[in-house]
Order: C-alpha cells, then structure tokens, then sequence
C-alpha cells in the first residue's frame, strides 16, 4: 500500500495514541478509520455525509472570504489547487506565499457555535488539518478563520432568526482567528503513524480478500486483490 495517501481533513483521525502498548502504533480509532478506507475503496462509495453547516459552509464561501480580507486587509483568492506528496493530499482554502502563511476558513453555523474566545477554537483533528497543509505548501503557519456569516434562509428552518441573520453585527466581531505553527518533529510522526496505516490496510485487504471468496471458487491471489485502486483521497 506504497500509495496510500491521506486527505489532511483525516490525519488527526489516525494520529490519536493507542491507549495501550498491545494495540500496537495505531490506536482502536485510528484502525477504525483505515478499515472505513478500505471499504470505501472495495465498494467505490466515499462516506463523506453532508449536513445544514457543511451546506452553509459551501453556500458562504465567498462571503466568508470576503469578511476575512476586508477585517484582515487582505487580497486572498480561493485556492483551486490540489497538492499531494508521498504520504498525504489537501486541496487547502487560501494560501498567502508572500507571507508563507496559509489560511482555513470555518463558517459557524450560527451565533450560538461561533467561537468567541481561542479557548473555544483548539480542534486537535482540525490543529492536525492545518499541520498537513503546511507540510504540502511549505508554509510556516496556518490560521483557521471562523467566520460569522448570515444564513441562507432556506437552511435555518424553525431556529429563531436572532441566531442566524448577522449582518448588523459590526464584521471585526465576526471573525475569530486561531495560529497554528509549523513544527516538522511532528510532520515525522505523521509520516510513521501513515507507514502503520498503510500496513494495517493491507492486512484488512487481505483479510476481506479471504473471508469473502466465493464458496468453492479458487482463492483471490493477494496481487489480484491489491488491483483495487490504491491511492484514496479520503
């Protein structure tokens, strides 16, 4: 499983320690992600569900944009390219060369999920996101912007419109920014913890391989089995 790549939004999904020296590098999480790969891969499906804030999310993108730059007196675009090296793949939000700093951005769902203290921000699979990102655009640091943007109408349904219509609200109070910064130690420990991976997929593969053979059929030989495509963006 050499090609096995990890999407940046799922690292944090596997850096998560086994509790106990017998669970081996990965812990019982992490396994339960690898195997979730490997059965979106044998059956062609992507589990990825979508939600109200994932669809808000989208729907306010350029807004969210918008607000950082203007708060920020920034002139970021959206980034449209996708990067990928040997061990992980993201396609990040925005991306500032110049300063080598990149930026994520969070459109909360509504005033009642908008972070106002950094306390409130800290996200261990988001911080593990944002790490990925810097490896693959060799940036320094990486912000994650939450934004407070209105809803559209059609999504907030029955919760009261005090909760979801902001734009009264001056826009400097509707953007809270958390730093995460470059540390390459711990880029080295993805690396290992995706090496464990990329064994533990292969022993589920295998696995699969066996105790699904058609009764009385001749044994799928491992090399046909690993036929299934081996380089994943989840």
């Amino acid at each position: 499983m050499h090609d096995l790549l990890i999407r940046c939004s799922s690292i944090g999904k596997l850096m998560t320690e086994p509790r106990t020296k017998a669970e081996g590098p990965l812990s019982v999480g992490a396994k339960t992600h690898v195997r979730s790969l490997v059965s979106q891969a044998i059956y062609g499906v992507d589990f990825e569900v979508s939600s109200k804030e994932m669809e808000k999310g989208i729907l306010v993108e350029p807004e969210s944009i918008a607000l950082l730059n203007r708060v920020r007196g920034l002139s970021l675009v959206k980034n449209t390219e996708r990067k990928s090296n040997a061990w992980i793949t993201g396609e990040c939000d925005l991306f500032d060369a110049r300063a080598r700093r990149g930026h994520d951005l969070k459109s909360s769902w509504s005033v009642a999920s908008f972070p106002i203290a950094l306390v409130d921000c800290v996200d261990k699979l988001y911080e593990w996101q944002m790490r990925g990102y810097m490896w693959l655009w060799d940036a320094d640091s990486w912000e994650v912007n939450y934004a407070l943007i209105t809803t559209p109408e059609h999504l907030t349904r029955y919760e009261p419109p005090s909760m979801h219509f902001v734009d009264h609200i001056p826009e400097h109070m509707r953007l809270t920014t958390w730093t995460v910064e470059r540390d390459r130690d711990l880029e080295a420990a993805m690396v290992e913890k995706i090496k464990a991976a990329r064994q533990y997929y292969a022993q589920v593969l295998a696995e699969f391989t066996t105790s699904h053979a058609l009764p009385g059929a001749a044994p799928v030989r491992a090399a046909a089995a690993a036929r299934i495509p081996e380089t994943f963006d989840f």
